[in-house]
């Protein structure tokens, strides 16, 4: 199998999904020039009546979307930054997420929401959230978090697809990532998590780049702990099976997402933990996530996102073993 940079991956998942149906489109803010390389290159192929850049302003790119989809194509909104998505929010959250469920089903609204998300890359509160609790708390949003250049292929090819909206959210940090991608023709369905590494002694579930630092963290610890690390790979739907199955095996679980730690991603997955499996677990769950601040810029960003540092100590106290 071929390896391909993360968000090459993404560009070729554009590329065969635009050639496959002429319906699909993506409309933007530098879109024709590839912000992030993620378009790169699709104007030259598909012409800009398919690669639209637009003028400053999310909320008039998110309706036109939209619009778009209810009339039955399949557009792909580049917000740059999942932080704009506030800039669009009544478009996204009070029209996409909402409208196929008050008309009964009978009008389709497959538009993807597609930025980049996180920090790490030292920009500031502005341009560093991750903004998936908010995604995951509205109804009517299914909510994709990749990992891998495997995954992100597959799963904006499946997003591309489905016929409600869908938010699609890459870390920033992921881009140049190199990862099994193969050439030809996969989706990954929506609400099956991966088990990226398997073990006995403490599940650690974690999302996007969280996933590289959890595997991080079980390579350090390898030898004294036997971590499982679980990449969600999508947030709504949510694989909670998967997760059970694991807690009832370990008893010990650690959470680990970039959303902020107060009424973040990791709550919800507690509580379910807890409403599903109490009886399986040895110890409180622990959970690492953004500091309850804005996220700063310059060197104290890393002190606010979470650490590798901090998924060991985790691990650690759940499981009683330090690492020496």
């Amino acid at each position: 199998m071929r390896q391909q940079p993360f968000v090459m991956a993404i560009n070729e998942a554009f590329k065969e999904e635009m050639r496959r149906d002429d319906k699909v489109f993506v409309i933007g803010e530098d879109v024709q020039s590839g912000t992030f390389i993620a378009t790169a290159g699709l104007v030259q192929e598909f012409g800009t009546d398919r690669v639209m850049d637009t003028p400053l302003s999310e909320q008039a790119i998110a309706g036109a979307a939209i619009g778009s989809a209810m009339a039955g194509y399949r557009p792909v909104v580049d917000l740059m930054f999942a932080d704009f998505m506030w800039c669009c929010a009544d478009e996204i959250f009070l029209k996409a997420a909402k409208w196929r469920f008050i008309h009964a089903g009978k009008v389709n609204i497959p538009v993807v929401i597609f930025a980049n998300m996180g920090g790490g890359v030292k920009v500031g509160p502005e341009h560093s959230q991750t903004m998936e609790s908010v995604i995951m708390h509205t109804p009517g949003l299914k909510l994709v978090v990749p990992s891998c250049s495997y995954d992100a292929k597959g799963l904006l090819k499946t997003a591309i697809r489905d016929n409600n909206p869908v938010v699609f959210l890459y870390h920033k940090l992921l881009l140049g990532e190199m990862g099994d991608c193969p050439e030809e023709e996969y989706t990954i369905p929506f609400g099956v998590a991966d088990i990226k590494q398997k073990g006995t002694d403490v599940t650690v579930i974690a999302t996007a780049y969280m996933v590289n630092l959890a595997l991080k963290a079980a390579k350090q610890l390898e030898g004294k702990v036997s971590v499982e690390v679980i990449d969600l790979r999508t947030l709504e739907p949510l694989d909670i099976d998967t997760i059970i199955t694991s807690v009832k095996k370990t008893g010990r679980v650690v959470i680990v997402d970039e959303d902020t730690l107060r009424c973040g991603v990791h709550s919800e997955i507690a509580m379910q933990i807890m409403e599903k499996a109490f009886d399986s677990l040895d110890c409180p769950i622990q959970r690492i996530g953004a500091a309850n601040v804005p996220i700063p810029g310059g060197f104290l960003e890393a002190h606010v996102l979470p650490q590798v540092e901090d998924i060991v100590a985790a691990i650690g106290t759940v499981t009683g073993k330090k690492r020496s």
